[in-house]
């Protein structure tokens, strides 16, 4: 799992690229097998009058299991399994993660405060924490985008967006 960086002369570590294809191979397995269940439950057969509901969908999810478990096979089994070579270092990867999780937990955020508080923190966050701005100016620059997002569709278009579960902005008559 070590990789010689050459250009700093230190040794390397992440996650190697076997590693890598056996959790990518597991989650498209996963996926697969979700697809095949619930093509099966809500029929995957030939009726009288043509494929059910869940025909084409059923082969599709069974396709995505069976490649899975070939590159799983490979990954396990193939020339490639005995290599070391790093897929992506620590480092690396702590930045990838310094965006996927916020942006995961901003979804989360829609679900609970709706789209536009959450964007407003989302915003702001970011702008704090990633492009070292200010906390007045990442909370004036989030509220304003979110402002205008409210007026152009809530007021302007009349398609209203989701306001959360909790709907914080009921307030507001929207």
């Amino acid at each position: 799992m070590e990789k010689k960086n050459e250009s700093a002369g230190v040794a390397a570590k992440g996650i190697s690229t076997r590693a890598a294809e056996i959790a990518v191979a597991l989650m498209f397995f996963l996926v697969g097998g979700v697809v095949v269940f619930d093509s099966y439950r809500i029929g995957s057969g030939w009726s009288s009058d043509g494929p059910q509901a869940g025909y084409f969908p059923f082969y599709i999810g069974l396709i995505i299991c069976i490649s899975s478990l070939v590159t799983l096979g490979q990954s396990l089994f193939g020339a490639a399994s005995r290599s070391d070579k790093v897929f992506v270092e620590w480092s690396q990867l702590k930045q990838v993660l310094s965006v996927l999780v916020p942006a995961a937990l901003f979804i989360g955020g829609i679900q609970l405060i709706g789209i536009y508080i959450a964007a407003t923190i989302y915003i702001a966050v970011f702008m704090v924490w990633l492009g070292n701005y200010s906390w007045l100016k990442g909370i004036v620059i989030g509220f304003a985008v979110s402002a205008v997002s409210f007026a152009t569709f809530e007021i302007w278009f009349q398609v209203p967006l989701f306001k959360g579960a909790l709907d914080p902005l009921r307030f507001l008559g929207y």
